[in-house]
């Protein structure tokens, strides 16, 4: 169907784009463009020729001596795509094209993800049972039969074994346990309650022995299997930086705080000893640093911030029925909430803090409607960094005390004292704040650890105790998990006999020491993720940004290099560009790019599609790329750039060194979803744009010749890679520019209409487009090989593949701008076809023009008609594209 509908003009579908932009720019031609959804035709965009068939056939995947991924005795890097709900168990007519196209992109690895949060047929879980112990006998057959599939197609399988799985009471767990809301508060029980981490083996182990019927393998045994993760995004720290532990049915917290005294009754011994040590660095409130505290003189010393649209103002009223100091106290009222995740933020600025020395904020509080709230202190200045780990606070209706105390992470003469109200329309009132210096105290009278009647350090009421005290709840934390990951990777490869690969779970949720003990490390990011303002996942509440990232130098693809553990293969099995970001067409040359610069190991893209839409003829929700014809498109340039190792590994390593100390001590103002990375050690993010980037954790030497973090020197604007090959340029302010420049693969990303650019002999000069002349422009050497920029001479047989792709968007989509470059389709994806935009240019090849030949292609990748080449004055053949031929994407050959 989508071959025949490109075969209409262009001109046909104005109306249509001008329907369907609304805010998103001046009306221009788009054209419809689907890739079919089960086409796996060979022809000049096939890659299937570049897996090994079938999966598994040279042993199981393993770790070389150098940190790197191999089978047999080749080196082997992954990229490919995560799965979840149903669409991990298609139908199984469905499964034969699905995997067949898949590997028609170049994929060689599937992510079986978020299989476990529902029942039959969205999930693995059985659909009867009240239980969630056992897993659906046909969903396992689907199952089994789509992996084998893949496996024919030499498609490896990353299986994850827990995700977010709806744990409950008949699951023999106490009824508390249902009333916890989210899935992975729940399954923090299994890093500290023995019954919680038995329901975690006992799914692992009925997943993975299982034998597949068209295998006759178990997924344990099965090297086509090459990875299994143990838990995705969740850790203990990560937990209680969250403040999601305070929240736990204390018949759980009772449990944790029975090892927490086992822990300090063995680490100490006797009560005496606990005390000397706690109250060692025990203080008496000190010297006041807040200025008009109890607003007697005011506000001129408060800011209120007000961010996304939203409508407020704060006062100072006299007489509050029941405040606190005679009733005087701040009032804050919003009469708009911000059209965003942003909260209201009430702060005071200018205040000079000092690493290690504590502090004490309280306050007094009430709000008209109950309304959490986070407290704590930060820079007052970029990069806005966190000085200590923020505490949560829940007002009611009626005054409250609140007290906390922090230990500054970092000397600081611009700090600021913060309020973060969440708030919908609404007014909430302040009294009698202070930020002291001192105020913390060891252990209290008839604490025991022996009695176990030592409390837990929880982010509410934690702070408020020494420095030594609380660096010992952190160790004994770090502790608890680490025998946790330890614990489950010893009983998948162990008890299990698990020959695939372990991976914890992604390194900024947990440490990058805990993952060192694992078989890889691993890290996700999404650039533009989704924001949910009021309620999560709410169909038509939401919004992405729209920015392009080659505007930010590096992105969140210097955040991934930050996190990469030295020696170690470095995984990113989730990663998105969420749609409706019509700057979509980056995504994945600049992913590639730069993961093959870092010289990682195994990428993946969050995600593929789903069992309900795989024919759908558009691109449905913010992940899904199966039905996305520029990010499908994209993928052929970034597998040869990332799997056939295109772009050369930076010949320079910066490295951090990061002991378990060095990790306890920034624990305490890491960000939850941030836990300590090489940014804490002082490399800076940029520097992965030049060199690879490692952490040496507890352990591993660092390398003769590395660098260190001071020793990297960061240009201004233009971010060269020392391998020449890569330069991301923003000297020019919101016309950044990537390009990528070595023997077979050249490309543009972004903003470079109107320029020129010569790499290496190709030169690209793209056109204006309706994004200010932003696009992706690729030419990557399918069979052959370019000549060297020179005299035009007769080359032997030469294929490439151009594509050129910008902006797209479905039919008649509901496109709306909400300001600060917000957007948002509500529920409104539009109709089929996919729109695109065909982009112009002009590219130079250093070859006889009387010698090529080129042609536009369709949907499939088939030849559809020739686009003719003119010589330039030195003979070079010139291709001049743009809206005519209809299409994202063309073949060259020359003979």
């Amino acid at each position: 169907m989508g071959s025949a509908l490109v075969g209409t003009s262009c001109a046909v579908w104005l109306l249509y784009s001008v329907l369907s932009l609304g805010g998103q720019g001046q009306p221009d031609e788009l054209c419809p463009f689907v890739l079919p959804w089960d086409d796996a035709t060979p022809g000049p965009t096939d890659l299937s020729g570049w897996n090994h068939k079938p999966a598994g056939d040279l042993g199981p995947v393993r770790v070389g001596e150098d940190g790197h991924l191999y089978v047999g005795r080749q080196r082997i890097r992954f990229f490919g795509v995560d799965l979840t709900f149903d669409a991990t168990m298609p139908q199984k007519a469905n499964a034969e094209k699905i995997a067949a196209r898949s590997a028609k992109f170049g994929i060689n690895i599937v992510r079986f993800h978020i299989m476990d949060m529902a029942r039959y047929p969205r999930g693995i879980i059985a659909a009867d049972p009240a239980h969630t112990r056992d897993l659906d006998p046909e969903g396992l057959d689907r199952l089994d039969y789509f992996i084998a599939q893949l496996k024919q197609n030499g498609i490896y399988v990353n299986m994850n074994t827990l995700c977010y799985r709806y744990i409950n009471k008949d699951d023999g767990l106490p009824a508390e346990i249902d009333r916890i809301r989210e899935a992975p508060d729940r399954n923090i029980m299994g890093f500290f309650y023995e019954p919680a981490l038995e329901l975690q083996k006992e799914y692992a182990r009925k997943l993975l022995t299982h034998r597949n019927a068209y295998t006759g393998l178990t997924y344990a045994e099965d090297p086509a299997v090459a990875f299994v993760e143990i838990h995705n995004e969740n850790g203990l720290l990560h937990a209680w930086l969250g403040g999601r532990l305070d929240d736990l049915p204390k018949v759980f917290l009772a449990e944790l705080q029975r090892k927490w005294n086992d822990w300090l009754a063995e680490r100490y011994g006797t009560t005496g000893r606990l005390r000397e040590a706690w109250d060692r660095t025990a203080e008496p409130l000190g010297r006041e640093l807040l200025v008009d505290g109890d607003f007697a003189s005011g506000l001129d010393q408060w800011v209120i911030e007000l961010h996304h649209n939203a409508q407020g103002g704060m006062d100072v009223v006299e007489d509050v029925p029941n405040a606190p100091q005679g009733g005087r106290a701040v009032r804050v009222t919003v009469t708009k909430p911000p059209e965003s995740g942003w909260p209201i933020r009430f702060e005071q600025q200018h205040l000079a803090v000092r690493e290690g020395k504590a502090y004490t904020l309280s306050f007094r509080a009430r709000a008209e409607e109950p309304l959490g709230i986070q407290v704590g202190f930060e820079e007052a200045h970029p990069p806005w960094q966190r000085l200590a780990s923020p505490a949560p606070a829940e007002l009611t209706t009626e005054w409250q005390e609140f007290r906390y105390g922090f230990i500054s992470g970092a000397d600081d003469d611009n700090a600021r004292v913060l309020f973060d109200f969440d708030l919908p329309a609404g007014v909430f009132y302040l009294a009698d704040v202070s930020f002291r210096e001192g105020g913390l105290v060891g252990l209290s009278e008839g604490e025991s650890a022996q009695g176990g009647t030592v409390p837990l350090l929880l982010s509410r009421t934690g702070g408020r105790r020494t420095a030594d005290a609380s660096r010992d709840w952190v160790r004994f934390l770090w502790d608890t998990e680490d025998k946790y990951w330890r614990t489950m990777h010893s009983y998948y490869k162990n008890d299990l006999g698990v020959t695939g690969l372990v991976i914890g779970t992604a390194t900024g949720c947990s440490t990058p020491n805990m993952m060192a003990s694992m078989d890889c490390s691993d890290a996700h990011a999404y650039w533009t993720h989704p924001v949910f303002p009021n309620r999560p996942w709410d169909q038509n509440d939401w919004y992405v940004s729209n920015v392009p990232m080659v505007n930010q130098p590096g992105g969140n693809l210097t955040d991934l290099a930050l996190r990469r553990v030295l020696n170690q293969p470095q995984c990113v099995t989730e990663y998105g560009h969420a749609a409706p970001n019509s700057y979509g067409a980056e995504a994945d040359i600049l992913y590639a790019a730069y993961a093959s610069l870092q010289d990682w190991d195994y990428l993946s893209l969050s995600r593929y599609g789903s069992e309900d839409g795989w024919g759908q003829r558009r691109s449905v929700r913010w992940f899904n790329i199966h039905q996305d014809p520029v990010r499908m498109a994209g993928l052929v340039p970034a597998m040869a750039i990332f799997r056939r190792g295109d772009v050369r590994p930076a010949e320079q390593q910066v490295v951090a060194e990061i002991d378990v100390q060095a990790e306890l001590e920034r624990l305490p103002s890491s960000w939850p979803w941030q836990l300590v990375n090489a940014g804490h050690a002082g490399v800076a993010p940029q520097a992965a744009l030049l060199h690879r980037v490692a952490i040496a954790t507890e352990g591993r030497q660092v390398p003769p010749g590395a660098l260190r973090p001071d020793q990297v020197s960061l240009p201004d604007g233009r971010f060269a890679s020392d391998t020449g090959e890569l330069v991301w340029d923003v000297s020019s302010e919101g016309r950044g520019v990537v390009t990528v420049n070595t023997a077979k693969s050249k490309a543009v990303i972004g903003f470079g209409g109107g320029k020129r650019f010569d790499l290496g002999g190709v030169v690209i000069e793209p056109g204006d487009t309706s994004q200010e002349g932003f696009s992706a422009i690729t030419v990557t050497v399918m069979e052959g090989g370019l000549p060297p920029l020179a005299p035009p001479s007769s080359p032997g047989r030469c294929r490439l593949l151009i594509t050129a792709a910008g902006r797209r968007q479905n039919t008649n989509w509901g496109w709306e701008e909400l300001g600060d470059d917000r957007v948002t389709l509500r529920s409104n994806w539009g109709e089929p076809p996919t729109l695109v935009e065909v982009i112009p240019a002009r590219i130079i090849l250093p070859l006889p023009a009387e010698s090529v030949q080129a042609w536009a292609l369709d949907e499939r990748g088939q030849r559809r008609e020739p686009v003719p080449f003119s010589p330039e004055q030195n003979g070079h053949a010139v291709l001049p594209i743009g809206p005519a031929n209809r299409t994202l994407w063309y073949e060259v050959v020359a003979r």
